[in-house]
């Protein structure tokens, strides 16, 4: 199935990667990804990180990531399909392209002048520990995150999903998030925002879906110092209470995770896994989360499968995400210890 869209003067064009498998997607409500500033991720390993000195690496791995093409990637892995928009430029854009059409994911991509930005993981073997190397992004024209916005307002699924999640690349304005969000909402679309900052502010004052703070971003949305796992839980029922999100998502490491709704609180454990990376848990949390949402699956249910979904990422190496067994395994799991 393939779409044309509508043509603006100012806007470039957009090409398509992949056509929806109608069937499939059919089964379920909708779901479109936004990524405005994704990255070619690029991951690899050395004995030891010494500055000043020359370190031989292994093998090295390329993923397309970035946050709404992590959640679609998760969601095409569960069976499901996502409509994913992003933006590319440069080389390393072309790369990225190839990578995600490989992946037989459907996308639209707004092409940029800026070159798609890389981010590095780097694992040091000799310790187990992890080097996150995130660079900022290039900088987009107004026409261009103006041409974002156009492509995003005419592929809003109605009655579905728009996950909007990421950072904001310069030149983006604070507010595009809570654009995005607000033409979900005129066309009776459920938006969830995966942001930080500023940019989370402004989206949650229009009032989203779904959301998923850090403790440190819970406790600035709320104005409040977060010592405790129960003014966390609290300040969660909080931004549900003032409208800003019908549901907020919240780890609490070994102590499980919490989902504060509209009706109520509900605490689940997690997994005892072994945690090699935790590069694109979050992003995973979100995709089984919308995907079982859409498959029209209960919160509770999402929520098994949301925490599922992210410890089967945390299990596998570098920028790898999740597999579709392990995610089935462990929400078998959580069922037993509920």
């Amino acid at each position: 199935m393939s779409r044309t869209p509508r043509q603006h003067e100012a806007r470039p064009e957009v090409f398509y990667a992949g056509d929806m498998d109608v069937s499939r997607a059919a089964t379920v409500r909708p779901i479109l990804t936004l990524t405005v500033n994704p990255a070619l991720d690029v991951s690899t390993s050395t004995e030891q990180v010494v500055s000043e000195h020359k370190m031989r690496c292994g093998r090295s791995r390329l993923d397309p990531g970035g946050g709404g093409v992590n959640v679609a990637r998760v969601v095409q892995r569960l069976g499901g399909q996502a409509l994913a928009v992003y933006t590319a430029g440069g080389p390393t854009g072309e790369a990225f392209r190839r990578l995600i059409e490989a992946e037989r994911i459907p996308t639209l991509a707004v092409p940029i002048q800026g070159s798609t930005r890389e981010s590095f993981t780097v694992d040091e073997t000799g310790t187990g520990k992890q080097f996150r190397f995130v660079l900022e992004g290039p900088e987009l024209s107004e026409a261009e995150w103006r041409a974002c916005l156009s492509v995003v307002e005419e592929a809003i699924p109605v009655g579905g999903y728009v996950v909007a999640s990421g950072s904001l690349p310069p030149g983006v304005p604070d507010d595009f998030y809570a654009r995005v969000t607000r033409l979900a909402n005129e066309r009776g679309a459920h938006c969830v925002v995966d942001t930080s900052g500023p940019a989370l502010a402004a989206a949650l004052a229009e009032g989203v879906y779904l959301v998923k703070p850090s403790g440190r971003e819970l406790g600035e949305l709320v104005g409040a110092t977060l010592d405790t796992e129960q003014s966390k839980i609290d300040a969660a029922a909080e931004l549900v209470a003032r409208g800003s999100a019908q549901i907020v998502a919240l780890t609490l490491g070994g102590a499980g995770a919490v989902l504060a709704t509209t009706s109520g609180i509900i605490r689940l454990g997690v997994p005892q896994v072994e945690v090699k990376s935790t590069v694109g848990a979050g992003d995973s949390f979100l995709g089984a989360f919308v995907l079982r949402i859409a498959q029209g699956h209960p919160v509770d249910r999402a929520f098994r499968a949301a925490v599922a979904a992210g410890s089967a990422t945390a299990m596998t190496p570098a920028t790898e995400l999740c597999h579709r067994a392990d995610v089935e395994r462990l929400e078998a799991d959580l069922v037993a210890l509920a």
